[in-house]
């Protein structure tokens, strides 16, 4: 909780006059799975999210033992052995949507920024795709990341039912924050 605080105070600091949309239950489903062989799938449906629509600054926060996997084994092994969520507690996006227009939804945007994942810290770039339902924003995008650069290591047992290369989808519904 006192990352959540952190978090949030840091992206807030920013002047008040600034339209901010958030949610507290954003969606992240990681894939790293290799065909023919178990699922390896899960998903984070308590993820935070914020969006300054003055200047298209966005952040993500999702605590990582909040991935849900449907085997309770490989969600163990991911904790402990691959992500060390003890170590490494949560996950960070930081970034700006480029050329951002609140005027301008129901397209896409390339979503431009960072990346703490297992304390290393690397640039990703993302499509985005944002559209307005009354007052709210559907953010829908798809990005990948390599294991290695992120400095998890896959055992040789598994390296073969593991894919270093992991497909990231987000799914955010941000509500304009009441003051």
């Amino acid at each position: 909780m006192k990352y959540l605080v952190l978090f949030w105070i840091s992206f807030v600091s920013v002047s008040n006059a600034q339209e901010k949309y958030w949610t507290r239950s954003g969606i992240l489903i990681f894939e790293a799975s290799m065909p023919a062989f178990e699922d390896v799938r899960a998903s984070n449906e308590n993820v935070t999210a914020i969006l300054n629509t003055e200047d298209g600054t966005f952040a993500v926060l999702a605590l990582v033992k909040g991935f849900r996997f449907k085997n309770a084994l490989m969600e163990e092994h991911f904790n402990e052995s691959y992500i060390e969520s003890n170590l490494y507690p949560k996950a960070i996006f930081k970034g700006k949507l480029l050329d951002f227009n609140l005027q301008e939804l129901n397209k896409t945007y390339t979503l431009s920024g960072t990346l703490e994942l297992h304390g290393q810290t690397n640039t990703v770039s993302i499509k985005m795709k944002i559209n307005q339902e009354k007052q709210i924003l559907n953010c829908k995008g798809i990005f990948t990341v390599n294991a290695a650069d992120y400095n998890i290591e896959i055992p040789k047992i598994v390296r073969n039912k593991v894919n270093d290369k992991v497909t990231i989808d987000i799914e955010f519904q941000l509500m304009k924050k009441s003051d």
